[in-house]
């Protein structure tokens, strides 16, 4: 079998692939490859920079090719270092021959072994994975969580004055409006993300466990690391982690992790919120001509991009919790495990991505049903007996909530006749008895829209 979107054993890969081959130039095979070479270019022309080593110069049209090897990267230079892996049998020693082998091309040859100078695989891997994995959260993640924020705050405003029963326990419970629930999410959407973009992406970069023996031994007059700082921080854009073993710790990949699983737990909720609201006929969705809901049942017309989504989140944070688990443990001064998970890093984001995307296309389907929710509050006067009593607290009328009590918990319904019929009963000023009249299911909504006016654009 040829591989395909059809043939492919992951759905990321294949039934959803063009839903995640956005990631494709970050966290694929490919990918990494790219990412691996461009360090190693980088990290070759960064001990150029440093006089004190007397590295031989090269042109500047010298150096513009050899950066090329990276801006450049195709298939063909994939399949290169591929070739190269079948004899090492060692994927960053592939790189470092593809380079070199390059350099003779350019004809810098002379100077080749220059590149992968008093490095160790994971001096390569533990930058190229994190600047990987940088730009994918920034150019291609945070968009589309941007994307879905934009389009709450938008629901949001347009919702705002929108009376809604609220319901805790899964009963009626204080009105809210619907824009205000919205408004719930955007805020805490909003506080997650500006932990995320505010993330460090720490990198190990100190020879073979860590302390630069092979550095220090070759230039011991050398301050490497400040050299490894400048090259990790100014160079990359990574944070460089000063005390390591041969690999990366990963707790700072793990708090990525976890903030990650943090946004997409808070997205789900909304999935099931939106769902329920649907079940309850509060929305109708958009139909689309020739779709179908049901192979049996013609009427139906199913919450399926909530479903999606939540369904690819639950894969994902459960990938995301093993990341966060197990990478920041390895044996010693290191085992390979890591190496194995970190392949996987595609995973949680590309299940992410289907995610999103159908939470976007299902927000978009909603079409409000003003009837059924205007319905729901009519059927549920009981709701505003929490605000007759405490307005009888406040002229100091004996046990109101007792009252309200004996009123409401009962197994008859609660009408606003019956409410108002009890207004009467009350021995308190018909001024009194007015303000009380006036409250309604509907109008019971505290500081719904004033909360959703609070919300700030970014």
């Amino acid at each position: 079998m040829q591989l395909n979107e059809l043939t492919a054993l992951s759905p990321i890969d294949g039934r959803y692939r063009n839903k995640t081959a956005a990631l494709a130039p970050y966290l694929s095979e490919w990918g990494l490859m790219k990412y691996r070479v461009e360090i190693e270019v980088e990290y070759f022309i960064a001990l150029m920079g440093e006089s004190a080593l007397r590295v031989p110069q090269l042109e500047q049209q010298t150096l513009s090719d050899l950066r090329s090897i990276y801006t450049q990267f195709s298939e063909a230079d994939a399949d290169r270092i591929k070739a190269f892996e079948h004899v090492t049998n060692h994927d960053v020693k592939a790189v470092e021959y593809f380079i070199k082998e390059r350099m003779t091309e350019l004809g810098c040859g002379a100077i080749q072994e220059f590149v992968h100078f008093g490095l160790t695989s994971q001096d390569v891997n533990n930058t190229a994975i994190p600047l990987s994995l940088k730009r994918a959260t920034e150019e291609v993640f945070v968009p589309y969580l941007d994307e879905i924020r934009a389009t709450l705050m938008s629901q949001a405003r347009e919702w705002r004055d929108i009376p809604m029963l609220a319901r805790t326990h899964g009963q009626p419970a204080s009105p809210v409006t619907l824009g205000k629930e919205w408004a719930v999410f955007v805020d805490r959407l909003d506080a997650q993300l500006k932990k995320l973009k505010a993330l460090n992406y720490p990198a190990k970069f100190g020879g073979a466990t860590g302390q630069f023996n092979a550095h220090l031994v070759a230039y011991p007059n050398t301050d490497w690391v400040d050299f490894a700082n400048r090259f990790v921080g100014q160079g990359l854009g990574l944070t460089r982690s000063q005390i390591t073993t041969q690999i990366e710790h990963y707790d700072g990949l793990a708090e990525w992790c976890d903030t990650v699983r943090r946004i997409q737990v808070i997205l789900m909720d909304l999935c099931k919120d939106s769902w329920t609201y649907i079940s309850h006929e509060y929305f109708k969705q958009k139909i689309k001509a020739g779709e179908v809901g049901s192979s049996a049942m013609p009427h139906k017309v199913n919450p399926i991009d909530f479903e999606n989504a939540e369904g690819n989140w639950g894969v994902s944070n459960a990938v995301l919790q093993h990341f966060a688990e197990k990478l920041p443990i390895s044996r010693l001064q290191r085992d390979l495990t890591d190496s194995t998970v970190l392949r996987n890093l595609s995973v949680p984001l590309g299940h992410s991505l289907v995610a999103l995307q159908s939470l976007q296309k299902g927000l978009g389907k909603l079409l409000l049903n003003p009837g059924a929710i205007q319905a729901d509050l009519n059927a549920n006067w009981a709701v505003v007996a929490e605000g007759i009593q405490t307005i009888l607290r406040r002229e100091g009328y004996p046990k109101p909530y007792e009252a309200l009590k004996a009123l409401t918990r009962q197994n008859t319904a609660i009408t606003q006749e019956s409410i108002q019929a009890f207004i009467q009963t009350l021995d308190v000023s018909n001024e009194i008895k007015q303000e009380l009249y006036r409250l309604t299911p509907s109008n019971y909504i505290g500081l719904s829209a004033q909360l959703v006016d609070g919300l700030k654009d970014h």
